[in-house]
């Protein structure tokens, strides 16, 4: 049969997933409140608001100094991105504001069409928000290179921090980042003693207060960094400077309303989508940096805050803002965001906010970042934060009038300093995109948001077309073969080079083709393939590797590529469904034709064994027993013939020279390999082995009568004695494995000694010295590593593995091939439902050391016999005692206590 056995469906992935009322939420869907369908106040949330509420009104008063704006517009946007996008949003926990992302744009906005048309560009990207959200297109915004978005936030942050250390300095920052640099020595100029000193007090407090030390630190951290420095700088400056420049904030009355706009459609057309597309960009990166610190506050424990900052991401203001010290109650279950409910939201916030004057609104990484590590656990938070921002504006308007603007200026020019991250640096250098992070950032500062992205864009893409270009063929030649090596990918702008380099190469000699790379279009595709067809036919041989000499599979036909030759086991029925094609990589015995066009199944071999062996994929298959539109499955000898005929139709002919060679020299497997005959047990999936490896033996419970034992059986003798003496093999292994059906016969109830034994049952007597073993006080206790044994048929099922290995030392052949130190004797264990095997420790399979334990073989372990022997070596042995589960045959009511037994 093919490799793919139909086998019954595993139905654990359906039962393992939550229930659709179990409150966690599936990937996309809307986020749930915390409690049900019912949202509520907790005291965190309370608390988190108002830590919320005292960083967003020096931030929104910083920004809209900024961009030159009315500074009740702030306090506006500030109010309804708490509300509206609080309410409304997909990212619970996310605070949304006055976007620090748009403060250059909206600048130059303001600059030239005047404020009233900005508000009215704030309305119209809000309305392009919503069509997109309600399009679905949020996460596709986030398939731009991170490169370019985040060059884009440092070339914003530096174009801030320029235009705010005019103020700073006690000026007026200019139209533009170029502008301001130049400017900027006469400003230094003309500045006064009182604005800098101020400023610079800002920053000291902005940049000492999270690091202040001891209990003291971790009480005052409690107060926002960024309202400390505030209030630090208000209260010297009332001081020492009363008359430096302070927040002017005009009447209510006097607050302008947007207009209809005026100006070339196109420039506003262009206006309205920068500001969507930076907005947008700014808020769906914040929601996504969100998840990530709720998800690592989630995994400490409820006392220990969590440490990552959100700035990390974004490149903010670091905010340090712990929750209570009380809060001890564990957090609601992690939800994924919805981006595109919340890009919706904050379109509606968007355009809220410009119908009554406010800036544009953005999702915010300060506020956010306050808002995780305030401890806040829904949406309550957000939203009364921006109550709090209502009442403010209405009776604290005298206070924040005493704040001095190069306060707020110092604060505004510290965010866009770290929206310059060092770690985004790192990243894209480390990624090769250092050209585009930096071209991105300089178009930003020299020609304005919109360009930069541009060109940001259109050095990505030429950066990737020269990498495609970038393929290097070699041809060298050794004792008559060619060796053609293709560094890079395979595109039609390499074909001329790779057609003239392989029509160089004799048409009768043979030609290895190692393929170094990921893609193959089609062109090249074609090109391999004629040249392959036309070297075979003049006699040539060609083999096409990969780099580290693995043979490249031929790809399976459209109609019949479901099961791969020799690809692991899966639990799927493709013989019943031939027009599903499920894509999957695979290593090719023998030679063949050229891959397949952009594909990268370039595989590993081992080169002392031609067969090979692909890791399990973990997509699910179509047409599996959970798939609403699987087909009625075969049964009987039509599943076995259709298995038989797909073996032939797609095995046979990629390893039909592999079992030729067998056939011709002989089978030589380096095992014995003696397991149970349950169909769950693959055995050459779980050792990954092909035709010619294992000479393999299965029954029922992988049981080895000793030798003259009472009805023995011959033909387990019989195998054994010929693996030994005529095939050689150098080790026999006894393999086990959970829920083993004979085990649990052995130790459920026993058959009426009236009555005569069925085949069964009379076989099942070789496993009775396991069930002896299993409860005598002369044997340790066989277990695995670092765990007691789920249940008594798993001690068993372990004791059986090492009492069989006792029957096989009985062996005449055995014993002779021991003594002369030229055979090896292994014990495994393979559970099931954890795809996870386990081997004897050396010294018990070898029946030298009195301590039976199991260890856990992992992915890297690629001599687990060398590290058995190691751990066998590191443990002391002796142990008889090791406590078990009573869920023994002396113990029948399963009461779980731990105790031994005696016989």
């Amino acid at each position: 049969m093919s490799a793919c056995v139909p086998t019954r469906h595993d139905r654990t992935s359906r039962s393992s997933r939550p229930p659709r009322a179990s409150g966690i939420k599936r990937p996309h869907s809307p986020p749930l409140p915390p409690h049900g369908g019912q949202s509520r106040i907790t005291g965190a949330d309370l608390s988190a608001s108002i830590t919320v509420f005292l960083l967003a009104v020096p931030m929104s008063l910083g920004l809209a100094v900024a961009m030159d704006a009315p500074l009740e517009a702030g306090l506006i946007s500030a109010a309804i991105g708490g509300i509206v996008a609080g309410l409304l949003g997909g990212t619970p926990l996310q605070v949304s504001g006055p976007s620090a992302g748009l403060t250059v744009v909206t600048a130059e906005l303001i600059q030239i069409y005047g404020w009233r048309t900005t508000c009215a560009i704030t309305i119209g990207a809000g309305l392009l928000q919503i069509l997109l959200g309600s399009l679905r297109a949020a996460r596709s915004a986030l398939a731009v290179s991170p490169a370019i978005v985040h060059g884009t936030l440092a070339g914003i942050g530096v174009a801030i921090a320029l235009a705010q250390l005019h103020i700073v300095l006690g000026g007026s920052p200019q139209s533009s980042a170029v502008a301001n640099a130049v400017s900027l020595p006469d400003q230094l100029g003309r500045a006064g003693p009182a604005a800098p000193l101020i400023g610079m007090l800002t920053i000291t407090v902005l940049i000492l207060w999270p690091r202040i030390p001891g209990q003291i630190g971790r009480t005052v951290r409690r107060i926002p960094a960024a309202l400390a420095a505030v209030v630090t700088a208000t209260a010297v400056a009332a001081i020492t400077a009363p008359g430096i420049a302070r927040v002017d904030l005009p009447s209510w009355r006097s607050h302008a309303l947007p207009e209809m706009p005026h100006g070339p459609l196109l420039a506003l057309a262009t206006a309205v989508f920068t500001v969507m597309l930076v907005a947008s960009l700014e808020s769906l990166l914040a929601a996504v940096a969100v998840d990530k610190l709720t998800a690592d506050r989630a995994g400490e424990q409820p006392a220990a805050r969590p440490k990552a900052d959100l700035t990390s991401a974004l490149g903010s203001v670091s905010v340090s803002a712990p929750g209570p010290a009380s809060s001890s109650a564990p957090d609601p279950p992690v939800r994924r965001s919805d981006l595109d409910r919340e890009l919706r939201a904050q379109g509606i916030a968007n355009t809220l906010s410009g119908l009554v004057g406010g800036l544009a609104v953005s999702g915010g990484a300060v506020r956010s970042s306050a808002n995780v590590r305030a401890g806040a656990t829904g949406r309550a938070s957000t939203v009364l934060h921006g109550v709090w921002v209502v009442l403010a504006a209405g009776l604290l308007v005298t206070v924040l009038e005493r704040i001095p603007l190069a306060a707020l200026g110092a604060l505004v020019m510290m965010v866009g300093i770290r929206m310059v991250s060092f770690a985004h640096i790192r990243n894209v250098h480390k990624h090769r995109e250092f050209l585009v992070y930096g071209a991105t950032i300089t178009g930003v500062i020299l020609f304005g948001v919109l360009k930069g992205v541009m060109i940001g864009i259109a050095v990505a893409v030429a950066v990737s077309l020269h990498r495609l270009a970038q393929t290097r063929i070699t041809v060298t030649e050794q004792d008559g073969q060619h060796l053609v090596v293709v560094r890079g990918q395979l595109t039609f702008l390499a074909v001329p080079r790779l057609s003239r380099t392989l029509g160089q190469l004799p048409q009768d000699g043979d030609a290895v083709v190692e393929l170094d790379g990921f893609f193959m279009d089609h062109a090249a595709y074609e090109t391999i393939r004629d040249w392959s067809t036309a070297q075979t036919t003049h006699g040539g041989r060609v083999v096409f590797t990969g780099r580290s000499g693995g043979r490249i599979a031929e790809p399976a036909s459209a109609a019949h590529s479901c099961c791969r030759p020799w690809t692991p086991w899966r639990n799927h029925h493709c013989h019943d469904q031939p027009e599903q094609t499920p894509e999957t990589h695979h290593n090719r015995l023998g030679t063949g034709p050229a891959p397949g066009p952009g594909s990268s199944s370039i595989g590993n071999s081992d080169p002392d064994n031609d067969t090979s062996y692909d890791a399990p994929e973990a997509h699910s298959t179509p047409g599996s027993a959970d798939s609403p539109t699987a087909t009625p499955r075969l049964t009987g000898g039509n599943r076995l013939v259709s298995g038989l005929s797909s073996f032939q139709r797609n095995t046979a002919p990629l390893v039909r020279g592999e079992l030729a060679r067998l056939a011709r020299e002989g089978q030589r497997p380096s095992q014995l390999f003696i397991t149970c005959a349950d169909s769950r047990l693959v055995t050459s999936m779980i050792t990954a082995s092909g035709p010619g490896d294992l000479f393999t033996v299965r029954n029922i419970g992988n049981l080895v009568p000793p030798p003259g034992a009472e009805l023995g059986d011959d033909s387990v003798g019989a195998a054994i004695e010929y693996a030994v003496d005529e095939l050689k093999v150098e080790s026999i292994t006894v393999c086990g494995h959970s829920g083993c059906g004979a085990m649990q016969a052995l130790l459920g109830t026993k058959p009426d000694p009236d009555t005569p034994l069925t085949p069964l049952w009379r076989w099942l007597r070789h496993g009775l010295p396991s069930l002896e073993r299993m409860a005598s006080r002369h044997h340790a206790w066989a277990r695995i590593s670092g765990r007691l044994p789920a249940d008594a048929v798993e001690q068993l099922c372990l004791t059986n593995v090492v009492q069989q290995l006792d029957h096989l030392r009985a062996h005449e052949s055995v014993a002779q091939r021991l003594a002369e130190g030229t055979l090896q004797l292994h014990g495994m264990y393979f559970h099931v439902g954890e795809a996870q095997a386990y081997l004897l420790t050396e010294g018990a399979s070898a029946g030298l050391a009195l301590d039976e334990v199991f260890d856990r073989v992992g992915p890297g372990d690629a001599h687990a016999s060398a590290a058995s022997h190691a751990l066998a070596n590191s443990r002391s042995s002796g142990d008889t005692d090791t406590p078990r589960p009573t869920d023994t045959p002396g113990d029948p009511s399963g009461s779980g206590v731990l105790e031994r037994s005696g016989v």
